[in-house]
């Protein structure tokens, strides 16, 4: 059986110093940078390896938590 990862998480406290680590330390490549509302979302990866990706998300934006756009409940 094969597993493969296409996406991990983590949080970030400072785009500029998670930048620095993933781009000019590790040589990821950068491969999404958005802002939105004061923060910031940064996908980088290997660049040999284009299906696997780190999503760098701000701690206030859990990718956990559901949309705000979703339906309230009808309880």
């Amino acid at each position: 059986m094969d597993i493969t990862i296409h996406y991990a998480f983590l949080p970030h406290t400072d785009p500029y110093a998670a930048l620095a680590f993933y781009r000019d330390t590790l040589d990821f490549k950068v491969r999404n940078d958005v802002g939105y509302e004061g923060m910031r979302w940064i996908t980088v990866g290997p660049a040999n390896q284009p299906g696997t990706s780190i999503v760098l998300h701000p701690p206030a934006a859990d990718p956990a938590s559901p949309t705000t756009s979703a339906a309230p409940s009808s309880n």
